[in-house]
């Protein structure tokens, strides 16, 4: 059996870059921490680093069971959390992870009318998954997934909550803005703006430009919405946008991408029965229209 303290020991190494700052972060001294790993290594005959001066480098089996505390010391301390809730009679908490960047602003429309009826129910919501939202609701980090592009696993189901097309922001002074729907070879000029996903998952490459083997002039990424529809009314991008995202920005036209790209948002959660406050936040969610 592996012992936890090594588990979180290097994650917190790995965090801090320093054996003084993780012993500090863990309550221990450092001679604690160094005897710690020095007796794990014992018992199980590999060495987890070496130092090279004053740094310390993972060995492979140090790698590996950095790799194996990511993934595991998440579920333990969302467990932990869990009974604390339990314990001081909270009836539960739900973990909502966000990959749909622009759904803010709904998912507020969702939050605000759920809280006010389970009182009680304690919500956290993310976007920082270790290893993707697929992995965070299968590995029990999170609830409920926010996602456009549900993936198919056994042991989980997704529920369309509302349906939007994406489109081209472009400035309304653009050439592209008078054009009744956008070619690909229209990009090769163009540089295009998103947010940071990798390209096998954003739909203007794979349902638009791929398919055409097209590609536009530059490609750069911004974290957040509003940035990014500022670079777009001044002319400098364009960008591939959900159509409610525009209602009512001054600036920006939305100009149809092809022969349109029509999307979904899902709500993905673990199959099985559910608690009563999931079943109410998933029911709520599907009511609430962008």
């Amino acid at each position: 059996m592996i012992d936890i303290q090594p588990l979180a020991i290097l994650r917190e190494i790995d965090r801090t870059g320093s054996l003084t700052e993780a012993a500090d972060q863990l309550c221990l001294t450092q001679s604690a921490v160094s005897h710690a790993v020095r007796r794990f290594e014992e018992r199980h005959e590999v060495k987890l680093w070496e130092r090279e001066g004053r740094k310390l480098r993972l060995t492979p089996a140090g790698e590996y069971l950095l790799g194996l505390a990511q993934r595991i010391l998440p579920q333990l301390e969302h467990g932990a959390a869990v009974l604390e809730d339990y314990a001081r009679g909270r009836r539960g908490a739900i973990r909502v992870g966000m990959e749909c960047h622009p759904c803010q602003d709904w998912l507020m429309r969702v939050v605000d009318p759920f809280l006010m009826e389970w009182p009680d129910i304690e919500l956290d919501v993310t976007t920082a998954f270790q290893f993707g939202g697929l992995a965070a609701l299968l590995n029990h980090e999170i609830d409920i997934l926010v996602t456009p592009d549900p993936i198919e696993r056994p042991g989980l189901e997704y529920r369309p909550v509302f349906d939007y097309e994406l489109v081209l922001a472009v400035a309304d002074h653009h050439p592209l803005a008078q054009k009744r729907h956008v070619d690909p070879g229209d990009m090769a000029s163009e540089t295009l703006i998103t947010y940071p996903v990798a390209r096998e998952r954003l739909d203007i490459y794979t349902r638009f430009l791929v398919p055409a083997h097209a590609l536009p002039r530059r490609h750069r990424t911004v974290e957040t919405t509003d940035l990014m529809l500022r670079l777009v009314a001044s002319g400098r991008a364009v960008s591939a946008t959900p159509d409610w995202l525009l209602r009512g920005v001054k600036g920006v036209t939305g100009v149809r991408i092809g022969e349109g790209i029509p999307k979904s948002i899902h709500l993905g959660y673990r199959s099985g029965k559910t608690a009563s406050y999931l079943d109410g936040f998933i029911n709520l969610a599907a009511r609430v229209q962008i």
